[in-house]
């Protein structure tokens, strides 16, 4: 099989490009997505290929230019909308949440929203309290939106595709700490699930499930765990909503043990919500209690070393697994 090096930020672009090379209808809305080529350089180099016509710069007024991308994906288009960071999507709440995300329910399925709304999501880069939190579980509440986290390389090359086949609104969580970050993919991806996890790694001692940038940390925890014997299985869950019980209960009916592993607020995250579908639904191939590490209940901090202390690093997977399988 064919591989290539490549940057998730090179990842992200490439697909950016390909979804306006294969559909006339495709155009892409944001903050200083055009001149600048985006606040972390994504979408570099698409105005001059592609005109201002589909590369559109916006003022900063969330609510305004998602509004309007609601509007065009009503009326036939297929906006693809980038807000530069997860917390200044909150300015655009209400129309995510009251339009995007009802519209179809409100008209007796007669209107559907294919808008695409991506967003810079994450913790680090020290960019401070008001520019990298995790909201993904805000959004994971709300029927009417397909919630997907971007959590690597694979999936940032081909999940915006899938995306653009939905009818309906799609958030894509896209991760800064990771835009840097360079792997091998395959030249030939098929088309990205908008309903299945993925397991990553096959184990037989424990489920790891997370997401974002949970996932190579957890990989890289699974890798340094085998040194020492202990076999762990990893699952992307990629698909925030709807979620896919299957994977990580087929899971746990394996291993029998389950850690969950996310930067997003332990109180109401989305391991709380894996959580209970486990104890709902798996609860008797349990060999021990479901363990979750999840972000410190702060703001999170600018200077660098207690934004690392503020989320689950891979030394902390680690010893959380070390911790339940040898508890005994």
């Amino acid at each position: 099989m064919a591989t290539l090096s490549i940057t998730y930020r090179e990842a992200l672009n490439q697909s950016l490009r390909e979804a306006l090379q294969n559909d006339e209808r495709v155009f892409l809305m944001g903050e200083d997505v055009g001149r600048y080529g985006g606040a972390f350089a994504v979408s570099k180099g698409l105005l001059q290929e592609f005109g201002k016509d589909r590369i559109m710069d916006v003022p900063l007024f969330e609510a305004g230019f998602v509004g309007a991308g609601i509007g065009a994906a009503m009326a036939g288009m297929k906006p693809i909308i980038e807000i530069m960071t997860v917390n200044f999507s909150l300015l655009a709440m209400d129309q995510i949440v009251n339009n995007a995300a009802t519209l179809q329910h409100m008209s007796g399925g007669q209107l559907n929203v294919p808008i695409i709304i991506r967003m810079g999501s994450g913790i680090g880069r020290q960019l401070g309290a008001q520019h990298s939190h995790s909201w993904e579980p805000f959004y994971a509440h709300i029927p009417g939106l397909i919630v997907l986290s971007v959590g690597t390389h694979e999936d940032a090359r081909s999940m915006l595709h899938a995306a653009l086949l939905s009818p309906d609104p799609v958030l894509l969580f896209e991760y800064t700490m990771l835009l840097n970050l360079e792997k091998e993919i395959a030249t030939d991806l098929p088309i990205a699930s908008l309903s299945k996890a993925k397991v990553l790694r096959e184990g037989k001692d424990i489920s790891i499930i997370t997401y974002g940038t949970g996932v190579y940390k957890s990989l890289e925890a699974a890798a340094e765990l085998a040194t020492v014997g202990i076999d762990a299985e990893v699952i992307d869950l990629r698909v925030l909503r709807p979620l896919d019980e299957f994977t990580f209960l087929a899971s746990i009916a394996k291993t029998h043990r389950v850690l969950i592993v996310e930067d997003a607020w332990r109180s109401v995250s989305i391991s709380s919500e894996v959580s209970a579908r486990i104890m709902e639904n798996g609860f008797y191939d349990l060999d021990a209690p479901v363990q979750r590490l999840c972000g410190i209940e702060v703001p999170i901090p600018y200077p660098a070393h207690l934004e690392e202390a503020a989320i689950p690093q891979k030394s902390d997977i680690i010893n959380a697994v070390k911790k339940m399988i040898y508890r005994n």
